[in-house]
């Protein structure tokens, strides 16, 4: 039962934190495109191997995925839709894989700050609970990080010890 949470923990990962879905959707939106330019740009010409938008689609695949058994297509258009719909198809699918696996493996090195939002928002929906002396430390606390922050951007460089701490 763990290695399926996991495993749908993984999924959403990848589903929510990369390229992934959005890449392979516009993936198969050009596949359809450049299937149909091939096709209408193949089927008027004599002994045409591409004769349906079934055979087109077929040939996206066969061609995209250079497994070399894909029929040439006979007309220069058609040769040069194929062509850019090769590389580009080719370049998007690879460019995709690669994106995803590293934005896969660098979210660990970006959590910190996502969970420093998260209880940030969390505490702020608990604001009601808070007593007056825990509102005015929250509000030293969110002053030392803001100018931490800012001493960050310009460029200076200082320790934790340098910023001015909260009093309780």
């Amino acid at each position: 039962m763990a290695q399926k949470s996991r495993f749908r923990r993984f999924l959403q990962d990848v589903l929510i934190h990369t390229p992934f879905l959005k890449m392979l959707i516009f993936l198969i939106v050009l596949w359809l495109f450049f299937s149909a330019g091939l096709y209408l740009s193949e089927r008027s010409i004599a002994g045409a191997t591409i004769t349906s938008y079934g055979n087109a689609l077929y040939w996206g695949i066969a061609a995209f995925s250079t497994a070399g058994i894909a029929d040439t297509p006979m007309s220069g258009l058609s040769q040069l839709i194929g062509g850019i719909w090769i590389v580009l198809g080719s370049s998007i699918f690879f460019g995709t894989i690669i994106a995803t696996i590293t934005t896969y493996f660098m979210r660990p090195l970006q959590r910190p700050a996502r969970q420093i939002v998260e209880t940030i928002e969390y505490n702020l929906g608990q604001l009601d609970d808070l007593s007056i002396e825990e509102l005015d430390l929250l509000k030293e606390t969110t002053d030392a990080l803001i100018l931490h922050v800012e001493y960050q951007k310009e460029g200076n460089t200082h320790r934790a010890t340098d910023l001015p701490r909260p009093t309780k």
